[in-house]
């Protein structure tokens, strides 16, 4: 009994370590991030269109609008430690070929969700933005934003946008360990892209070219996974099948 549950209680052990790990790191940039969000805030700022001028309608807004930038600066340096302590996790349980596979998907990740981040803020948001400014003027009113509001608003989209980047690689890494397989993501496929729509509408405005130009990428990210699920899958078989004759061989030398 001691004997089975150990094991258990070792891995539990080592998970909230981890997790702890990487909670302290995310609290040291979250006060490095706040030490440098005004910066951050100008910097977004310049992006701006001209016309656009920005208030603060109460006392704590401003305060919100520092934490909001400073958890955007955590949440980015925070994403390569977690990524990091997920690897060590499950490094133990691995082979030695899966732990170089796994150690590479590393670099991808951290590259896709950058990738991701930059995606949503250089296309996504600014035609969201434009979008509504275009409604406003043909409603006669003059565009005045809470720099509050401004600022959740685009963290609402570029965040989920950035970390759904990442799932050809959370494809890969879970066909490799034989949790998910290319006949469950086909299957999968139309409730996917009904969830992907629904969750489009959800961070946007209440149009369907806005709603459409936002759940494009996921889909297109999605069919990406299908992909390379299929190629993992098929390269996992083969590995099987040579490993299989491999045995073969050596017994029948035997």
């Amino acid at each position: 009994m001691d004997d089975q549950t150990q094991p258990l209680t070792e891995h539990l052990a080592e998970l909230r370590k981890r997790i702890i790990w990487v909670l302290i790191f995310f609290f040291i940039f979250l006060v490095v991030g706040f030490l440098y969000a005004g910066s951050i805030i100008e910097w977004v700022k310049k992006d701006v269109p001209a016309n656009i001028s920005f208030h603060i309608f109460s006392p704590g807004e401003a305060f919100r609008i520092y934490m909001g930038s400073a958890f955007l600066i955590a949440v980015i340096f925070t994403v390569p430690v977690a990524l990091y302590h997920i690897w060590r996790f499950v490094e133990p349980g691995l082979r030695p070929r899966e732990r170089q596979v796994t150690l590479s998907y590393i670099p991808l990740a951290i590259l896709l969700f950058f990738g991701g981040l930059i995606f949503a803020y250089k296309v996504i948001f600014p035609y969201v933005i434009g979008f509504s400014a275009n409604l406003t003027r043909e409603l006669g009113a003059q565009e005045t934003y809470g720099l509050y509001d401004y600022f959740r608003f685009m963290f609402n989209i570029i965040f989920p946008i950035a970390f759904f980047f990442e799932l050809p690689i959370l494809v890969m890494f879970l066909t490799r360990l034989s949790i998910i397989t290319p006949a469950f993501l086909q299957k999968a496929r139309r409730f996917a892209y009904l969830v992907l729509v629904v969750f489009s509408t959800l961070i946007s405005p209440p149009d369907i070219v806005t709603n459409i130009l936002i759940a494009l990428p996921m889909i297109v990210l999605y069919e990406i996974s299908v992909v390379i699920c299929i190629w993992m899958y098929r390269r996992m078989q083969r590995e099987a099948e040579m490993e299989t004759e491999k045995n073969d061989d050596s017994e029948s030398s035997a």
